[in-house]
């Protein structure tokens, strides 16, 4: 009896302790969060940062656009859990381009988006300069918006069981629903050991027996994900509009495990397709089976966005809030180059956009396909630069210096770049250039929300630049990025900024665990 008595007071002292431990530890595997062991099997293409240029070695820098925002989603999503994201989740470019930026707007769709050039200090290190470039695109109203012709693809097969994957889909697209004309004419594929049509085209204003299709969905069994999307790109040929938006919107958590599966087979079946009209985009879900990498290839190819779904909140911010931008292309094959003077500038570096980089000749080629922009979306991109009289980082060659000693004679000594851009309208093929000269030294006179829209961008490169190892971020730190972000904030109108200053909040804690 006495060994029974010690034994339950250990056991009540011991409770407190458990229910604390509870308390601070994260749970074990649940519908949302399921835990390192699937987070480990997701899948994210190896990615190498760009590297600092010498501009006397390459004073020329091109890439396309990106709209992507797929990976600052799948990255807060780590950190919520209570880890760090992989530096290869870490794309920089679609943590700029998840915030909205009060960029000037076009005043007609005459020429589609505006473009912005600032050059300020850089915040990690003394004496070199940002150049930050931002797009703003052309804003159409409700009555200029053409009809939606649009196939939903949704991936039912047995990885799409768990809460956060199918049933999330299903609650997004039924939101979705909520933001479409009458007139609008959505379908329902699904796919999983084969394929089929749930719902062959149908207008909007049939919502119950949309919503009837959607809520008839389950999964189980296989993957055969280039099945699915050749049927639903058959279905969208069958009922092709040329007065709407035609657009397959792929839903899935990426495992294709039956059929054609190899990135080059689909990124050439989804050209070709985008060829004669008809895009695609692309929506990820859940943990555990997450191909990052096909995403990327299928969204880039179709001429569509790549969008990580985590939350019902997330599926409100990209197929509501954003619907325009994301469903209703402005601008095609929009690329940006750069070239730095020699006279003004030593050397430079793009802050992401790895995946986009494109080369100096694809600039004036219209044949290289390249970045839409959307009605409404915002584009930014910055380069880090060395300007000329401050200490280089790239140390000179013995025999350079005096080979270099005459650069200064160069022409346009005010300028410190020309930043060039070339587009398509929707369905030309020749494009359209714009020029802006860049002047040297610090942008002036610039309003409270231009300036709090690029501190801002400053703030989100330095984090992500950070988490992916702070390769080329100086002394600059979470918190240093967490003070920029929140002195910027500005007009958080749906809390995206408080809510990325809340995430760095959390990924500080994170490396301390």
């Amino acid at each position: 009896m006495r060994d029974r008595e010690l034994a339950l007071r250990e056991r009540a002292a011991a409770e407190p302790q458990r229910k604390m431990v509870a308390a601070v530890v994260p749970p074990g595997p649940s519908p949302f969060y399921p835990g390192p062991q699937a987070e480990e099997r997701d899948r994210f293409a190896p990615l190498l940062q760009n590297p600092l240029q010498r501009v006397v070695d390459a004073p020329v820098s091109t890439f396309s656009i990106d709209v992507d925002t797929a990976s600052y989603s799948a990255s807060r999503r780590w950190i919520n859990y209570g880890r760090l994201p992989k530096p290869d989740m870490v794309r920089v470019e679609e943590w700029l381009n998840y915030f909205d930026y009060t960029y000037p707007v076009p005043e007609n769709a005459g020429v589609p988006f505006n473009t912005q050039v600032t050059v300020t200090d850089s915040p990690w290190h003394e004496g070199s300069k940002l150049l930050h470039i931002g797009i703003k695109g052309y804003e159409i109203t409700p009555e200029q918006r053409p009809k939606a012709n649009l196939v939903f693809l949704v991936d039912v097969s047995g990885s799409m069981t768990a809460p956060d994957k199918l049933p999330l889909v299903t609650r997004a697209l039924r939101m979705m629903l909520t933001e479409m004309n009458p007139d609008d004419r959505v379908a329902l594929v699904v796919y999983a050991g084969a394929s089929g049509v749930v719902l062959p085209p149908t207008e909007v204003r049939e919502k119950t027996r949309i919503l009837q299709a959607l809520d008839s969905l389950q999964a189980g069994g296989g993957t055969a994900g280039a099945e699915g999307i050749e049927l639903a790109y058959q279905l969208a040929r069958e009922h092709f509009d040329k007065t709407a938006v035609n657009r397959v919107i792929l839903a899935t958590d990426g495992d294709f495990n039956l059929g054609v599966s190899d990135d080059a087979s689909l990124k050439a079946m989804i050209s070709r397709q985008r060829e004669q009209g008809i895009y695609l985009s692309v929506l990820g879900v859940g943990q555990g089976n997450y191909n990052d990498q096909l995403m990327q290839t299928l969204a880039q190819n179709g001429n569509g966005v790549a969008a990580y779904i985590d939350t019902l909140s997330e599926a409100r911010k990209v197929l509501v809030t954003e619907a325009s931008a994301s469903l209703f292309t402005i601008a095609e094959d929009v690329k940006i180059q750069v070239e730095f003077n020699p006279a003004t500038v030593q050397e430079y570096r793009l802050i992401g956009y790895e995946t986009r980089a494109l080369e100096r000749e694809d600039f004036n080629n219209d044949a290289v396909d390249a970045g839409e922009i959307g009605a409404g979306h915002t584009v930014t991109a910055i380069y880090e630069f060395t300007p000329a009289g401050t200490a280089p980082r790239i140390e000179p060659g013995r025999y350079e210096a005096a080979a270099g000693a005459n650069v200064a004679t160069a022409s346009h000594g005010d300028e410190c770049a020309f930043v060039k851009l070339r587009y398509k309208r929707p369905g030309e093929k020749q494009s359209q250039l714009l020029e802006v000269p860049v002047a040297a030294g610090n942008s002036t006179a610039l309003s409270v929300t231009t300036q709090q829209d690029v501190d801002f961008a400053v703030a989100v490169a330095g984090a992500a630049e950070i988490l992916r190892g702070g390769k080329y971020s100086g002394n600059w730190t979470l918190e240093d990025a967490i003070t920029l972000a929140q002195q910027s904030k500005g007009d958080d109108e749906f809390g995206y900024r408080a809510g990325f200053i809340q995430m760095l909040r959390q990924a500080s804690q994170n490396r301390k665990l």
